[in-house]
């Protein structure tokens, strides 16, 4: 009797494993663009091994495009042209959901989480009042075309290069805290800091070092979004 019942333990313990085997692992999406500091971050340096630790036995997927020096409108299909501009509204947006659709057609996203980095050049033009509007409609554009409300957001704050520049401070000032308002209005999102990547002289630019370190805070922002 004893053995019939080690057996049937045996069976059951070895269906039970077998089912959790063939239950699929989930499919994680991760869509980085924005401008130059975007374009120097490697994902493959810091944030996508985070994102590989944190979620083992999930499939991660990190798609980035990116182009320095390029506002918002860029991005943003409803956005207006600057007068004189050659460059199409909307066009890098294109060009990136083209990408994102091309992955989609072979898989199945569990989450999607889009990372940006972005914005020095609109608090240069002085377009800091509209930013926050800007950055709503490249989201909500974003949802409609991936078809998905639930998106996770990561936005990285611009340093403080700007807050060190007496032209620039108002603008960029404006611009950090549009950010934080975008990310602060939805529980999906956050925002992280990049005050202490752009080296002693408080460059533009981050240190090599600093976009190891943009690259893990980014990652873990996202860890603690999709976790919590």
């Amino acid at each position: 009797m004893r053995k019939i019942i080690c057996i049937v333990l045996l069976f059951w313990f070895t269906m039970a494993v077998a089912v959790e085997d063939a239950q699929p692992h989930k499919t994680r999406l991760f869509i980085l663009s924005g401008q130059s500091n975007m374009v120097r971050l490697d994902p493959d340096v810091s944030f996508t091994p985070a994102l590989k630790k944190a979620f083992p036995d999930d499939r991660v997927i990190v798609i980035k495009d990116a182009k320095g020096g390029q506002p918002i409108r860029r991005w943003n299909k409803k956005a207006l042209p600057s007068k004189g501009e050659t460059a199409a509204v909307g066009n890098l947006y294109d060009r990136l959901i083209a990408k994102v659709k091309a992955d989609a057609v072979k898989n199945n996203f569990s989450t999607v989480t889009f990372v940006w980095m972005q914005g020095e050049r609109d608090a240069k033009e002085q377009h800091g009042d509209q930013y926050a509007a800007e950055l709503r409609s490249v989201l909500d554009q974003l949802k409609q075309d991936i078809g998905r409300d639930d998106i996770y957001v990561v936005l990285g704050r611009l340093s403080d290069y700007g807050l060190k520049r007496p032209k620039l401070r108002n603008e960029w000032e404006k611009v950090r805290n549009a950010q934080m308002q975008v990310a602060g209005a939805d529980s999906r999102s956050a925002w992280v800091d990049t005050d202490d990547l752009n080296g002693d002289k408080d460059e533009l630019h981050y240190t090599d070092e600093g976009y190891a370190k943009f690259g893990e805070r980014l990652a873990q922002a996202a860890i603690t979004l999709l976790t919590k």
